[in-house]
Protein backbone atom coordinates (compact mmCIF):
# COMPACT_ATOMS: atom_id res chain seq x y z
CA UNK A 1 0.00 0.00 0.00
CA UNK A 2 1.34 3.41 -0.92
CA UNK A 3 0.87 5.72 2.05
CA UNK A 4 1.44 8.94 0.14
CA UNK A 5 -1.27 8.08 -2.42
CA UNK A 6 -3.66 7.18 0.42
CA UNK A 7 -3.03 10.52 2.13
CA UNK A 8 -3.55 12.44 -1.14
CA UNK A 9 -6.72 10.49 -2.02
CA UNK A 10 -8.92 12.85 -0.01
CA UNK A 11 -10.06 10.32 2.55
CA UNK A 12 -8.45 12.29 5.38
CA UNK A 13 -10.34 15.44 4.38
CA UNK A 14 -13.58 13.48 4.14
CA UNK A 15 -12.97 12.04 7.62
CA UNK A 16 -12.17 15.42 9.17
CA UNK A 17 -15.25 17.03 7.57
CA UNK A 18 -17.44 14.12 8.67
CA UNK A 19 -18.43 12.95 5.19
CA UNK A 20 -16.48 9.68 5.21
CA UNK A 21 -18.46 6.45 5.37
CA UNK A 22 -18.27 4.19 8.42
CA UNK A 23 -15.98 1.70 6.68
CA UNK A 24 -13.67 4.47 5.45
CA UNK A 25 -13.48 5.94 8.94
CA UNK A 26 -12.71 2.56 10.51
CA UNK A 27 -10.03 1.89 7.89
CA UNK A 28 -8.45 5.30 8.48
CA UNK A 29 -8.40 4.83 12.26
CA UNK A 30 -6.79 1.40 11.83
CA UNK A 31 -4.16 2.73 9.40
CA UNK A 32 -3.51 5.74 11.64
CA UNK A 33 -2.34 3.38 14.39
CA UNK A 34 -0.03 1.51 12.01
CA UNK A 35 1.52 4.37 10.04
CA UNK A 36 2.87 7.50 11.74
CA UNK A 37 2.77 9.40 8.42
CA UNK A 38 -1.02 9.06 8.29
CA UNK A 39 -1.32 10.09 11.95
CA UNK A 40 0.88 13.14 11.29
CA UNK A 41 -1.06 14.14 8.13
CA UNK A 42 -4.38 13.77 9.97
CA UNK A 43 -3.14 15.88 12.89
CA UNK A 44 -1.91 18.59 10.50
CA UNK A 45 -5.22 18.61 8.66
CA UNK A 46 -7.19 18.89 11.91
CA UNK A 47 -4.96 21.76 13.07
CA UNK A 48 -5.34 23.54 9.73
CA UNK A 49 -9.11 23.19 9.88
CA UNK A 50 -9.14 24.47 13.46
CA UNK A 51 -6.97 27.43 12.43
CA UNK A 52 -9.37 28.26 9.59
CA UNK A 53 -12.34 27.98 11.94
CA UNK A 54 -10.73 30.32 14.48
CA UNK A 55 -9.76 32.79 11.76
CA UNK A 56 -13.28 32.90 10.29
CA UNK A 57 -15.14 32.83 13.62
CA UNK A 58 -17.60 35.61 14.36
CA UNK A 59 -17.61 36.87 17.91
CA UNK A 60 -21.04 36.85 19.58
CA UNK A 61 -22.52 40.15 20.75
CA UNK A 62 -21.43 41.31 24.19
CA UNK A 63 -23.52 39.95 27.02
CA UNK A 64 -24.48 36.74 25.20
CA UNK A 65 -22.65 34.47 27.63
CA UNK A 66 -24.31 36.13 30.61
CA UNK A 67 -27.75 35.68 29.04
CA UNK A 68 -27.09 32.00 28.36
CA UNK A 69 -25.82 31.44 31.88
CA UNK A 70 -28.84 33.21 33.35
CA UNK A 71 -31.18 31.03 31.29
CA UNK A 72 -29.29 27.89 32.26
CA UNK A 73 -29.39 28.75 35.94
CA UNK A 74 -33.14 29.18 35.56
CA UNK A 75 -33.43 25.68 34.08
CA UNK A 76 -31.22 23.83 36.54
CA UNK A 77 -33.17 22.87 39.68
CA UNK A 78 -31.51 24.04 42.87
CA UNK A 79 -32.07 21.52 45.71
CA UNK A 80 -31.54 24.24 48.31
CA UNK A 81 -34.59 26.18 47.10
CA UNK A 82 -38.09 25.04 47.93
CA UNK A 83 -40.10 24.47 44.77
CA UNK A 84 -43.08 26.79 44.49
CA UNK A 85 -45.97 25.56 42.30
CA UNK A 86 -46.87 27.70 39.30
CA UNK A 87 -50.48 28.74 39.82
CA UNK A 88 -50.80 30.53 36.48
CA UNK A 89 -51.07 27.27 34.57
CA UNK A 90 -53.83 25.98 36.78
CA UNK A 91 -55.85 29.17 36.27
CA UNK A 92 -55.46 28.87 32.49
CA UNK A 93 -56.55 25.24 32.46
CA UNK A 94 -59.87 25.34 34.25
CA UNK A 95 -61.47 21.97 34.67
CA UNK A 96 -58.53 19.94 33.37
CA UNK A 97 -58.09 18.02 36.61
CA UNK A 98 -55.00 16.75 38.40
CA UNK A 99 -53.36 15.44 35.23
CA UNK A 100 -51.64 18.78 34.58
CA UNK A 101 -50.75 19.27 38.23
CA UNK A 102 -48.73 16.04 38.32
CA UNK A 103 -46.82 16.81 35.09
CA UNK A 104 -46.21 20.43 36.01
CA UNK A 105 -42.38 20.14 35.85
CA UNK A 106 -42.20 18.58 32.38
CA UNK A 107 -42.60 21.79 30.40
CA UNK A 108 -40.87 25.12 30.46
CA UNK A 109 -43.18 28.05 29.92
CA UNK A 110 -41.71 30.50 27.43
CA UNK A 111 -42.93 34.08 27.56
CA UNK A 112 -41.89 37.00 25.46
CA UNK A 113 -41.04 40.29 27.09
CA UNK A 114 -42.75 42.28 24.34
CA UNK A 115 -45.43 41.72 21.75
CA UNK A 116 -43.82 44.25 19.37
CA UNK A 117 -41.37 43.36 16.66
CA UNK A 118 -37.99 45.09 16.87
CA UNK A 119 -36.23 46.34 13.78
CA UNK A 120 -32.86 47.95 13.23
CA UNK A 121 -32.87 51.75 13.39
CA UNK A 122 -31.79 52.09 9.76
CA UNK A 123 -34.85 50.16 8.62
CA UNK A 124 -37.11 52.56 10.51
CA UNK A 125 -35.93 55.38 8.24
CA UNK A 126 -36.41 53.19 5.19
CA UNK A 127 -39.98 52.36 6.21
CA UNK A 128 -40.69 56.03 6.95
CA UNK A 129 -39.30 57.04 3.54
CA UNK A 130 -41.38 54.38 1.78
CA UNK A 131 -44.49 55.56 3.64
CA UNK A 132 -43.88 59.21 2.71
CA UNK A 133 -43.10 58.32 -0.91
CA UNK A 134 -46.32 56.32 -1.03
CA UNK A 135 -48.29 59.35 0.09
CA UNK A 136 -46.52 61.56 -2.48
CA UNK A 137 -47.24 59.08 -5.30
CA UNK A 138 -50.87 58.88 -4.20
CA UNK A 139 -51.16 62.67 -4.32
CA UNK A 140 -49.61 62.74 -7.81
CA UNK A 141 -51.94 59.97 -8.99
CA UNK A 142 -54.99 61.88 -7.78
CA UNK A 143 -53.69 65.12 -9.32
CA UNK A 144 -53.02 63.55 -12.73
CA UNK A 145 -56.35 61.72 -12.65
CA UNK A 146 -58.20 64.98 -12.12
CA UNK A 147 -56.10 66.73 -14.81
CA UNK A 148 -56.86 63.90 -17.23
CA UNK A 149 -60.59 64.16 -16.50
CA UNK A 150 -60.50 67.90 -17.12
CA UNK A 151 -58.53 67.43 -20.36
CA UNK A 152 -61.04 64.81 -21.55
CA UNK A 153 -63.88 67.29 -20.92
CA UNK A 154 -62.05 69.98 -22.89
CA UNK A 155 -61.41 67.52 -25.74
CA UNK A 156 -65.12 66.68 -25.74
CA UNK A 157 -66.05 70.37 -25.94
CA UNK A 158 -63.58 70.98 -28.78
CA UNK A 159 -64.96 67.99 -30.71
CA UNK A 160 -68.47 69.39 -30.31
CA UNK A 161 -67.31 72.77 -31.59
CA UNK A 162 -65.63 71.13 -34.59
CA UNK A 163 -68.75 69.12 -35.35
CA UNK A 164 -70.89 72.30 -35.15
CA UNK A 165 -68.57 74.24 -37.48
CA UNK A 166 -68.27 71.41 -39.99
CA UNK A 167 -72.01 70.78 -39.91
CA UNK A 168 -72.91 74.36 -40.94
Amino acid sequence: MKIKEYIESGILEAYVLGSASETEAQELLHLKEQYPEIRHALTELELDLEHIARHMAIAPPPGTLEKIEANLHGLIPNPELKQVPDTRRHKDRKGKGDKHQKNNNQFIEVESSSSHMRIHKAWRWVFAAVFILGKIFLAFAIYFYLENRQAQKQIGKLEQQLDQRSGR
